[in-house]
């Protein structure tokens, strides 16, 4: 296609296994050509996806929900989301054992995130620890440990980290606790951990029918945990049967009511505790 009459809208989309089933038609047929033919796809990490969005680089990102607050003009693409209702595996604080929560003294911030620091932030209120200096560092759980007392890491690295476990502790000897913040969040809350939604400028004018490619696909990808499990055990050291596990049981794909309401909660507590400005969701309705 020549880019220089290039009308396809642009899409972030994120680079991790999590949205894999999100992504299903858009890579797999009878559908990715003709998609193809009316969207351009980039792949990156979360927060790459909010600023290319921000910047008006991309017609729809996959976004972290903390950006909706901190980025004016930016809206729901309804149906879609990437949220844990408990355990999620990939977005982990890990830290030393000999130190309790609310004695750390600094924490290492993978760059890859936002609303995962978001978060952190208010669990770190509630764990008597408001203030502690998240240090902003690329997810290498070995070179955060050795800045910082803590660490968290998200997506893929956060996966890989998990599956490392016993072998670090061979290698080193240091005995960590590694905490899965979307459950810490669960318990603190009773609501889920909304991560990210599809996200467009409210200035962009979309028809319905771009909603509805991606909840299909959405569908189409969640039928297919078989075959994405295969694809990606080829592609990263985990097992096939934790990356199905991961795919068909830690995320959740739909932006249902509890999402929603767990992303009310978010909102609200962080305002609450000064993490984000106020922001009013208007969240669009629950789409199945």
């Amino acid at each position: 296609m020549d880019v220089r009459h290039d009308s396809r809208l642009r899409v972030a989309a994120i680079g991790f296994l999590n949205p894999a089933p999100l992504m299903w038609d858009f890579e797999h047929p009878p559908l990715d050509a003709d998609l193809a033919q009316r969207y351009s796809i980039d792949r990156m990490t979360p927060s790459q996806c909010a600023e290319r969005l921000a910047a008006g680089t991309a017609d729809i990102g996959l976004i972290p929900i903390a950006s909706l607050a901190s980025t004016p003009g930016l809206r729901i693409l309804p149906g879609c989301t990437i949220a844990s209702k408990d355990y999620v595996r990939s977005l982990l604080l890990v830290r030393r054992a000999a130190q309790p929560l609310a004695r750390l003294r600094s924490v290492a911030a993978d760059t890859a995130s936002r609303t995962t620091l978001a978060y952190a932030r208010i669990l770190f209120h509630k764990w008597n620890n408001p203030d502690v200096p998240f240090v902003p560092l690329a997810a290498d759980l070995d070179a955060m440990l050795e800045r910082t007392d803590a660490a968290i890491i998200i997506g893929d690295p956060a996966l890989l980290a998990l599956e490392e476990r016993s072998n670090r502790f061979e290698r080193s000897g240091e005995e960590l606790v590694y905490h899965d913040l979307a459950h810490e969040w669960r318990v603190l809350t009773g609501l889920p951990f909304i991560s990210a939604v599809w996200g467009i400028a409210c200035s962009r004018a979309l028809d319905e029918s771009a909603a509805q490619d991606f909840i299909r696909s959405r569908d189409h990808g969640m039928q297919n945990i078989e075959a994405l499990a295969d694809e990606w055990a080829a592609r990263m050291p985990i097992p096939e049967s934790t990356i199905r596990a991961y795919l068909s049981q830690n995320i959740h794909y739909v932006l249902d009511e509890e999402c929603l309401e767990g992303m009310r909660g978010f909102f609200r507590t962080a305002a609450e505790t000064g993490i984000l400005p106020e922001y009013d969701p208007h969240l669009p309705v629950a789409v199945s």
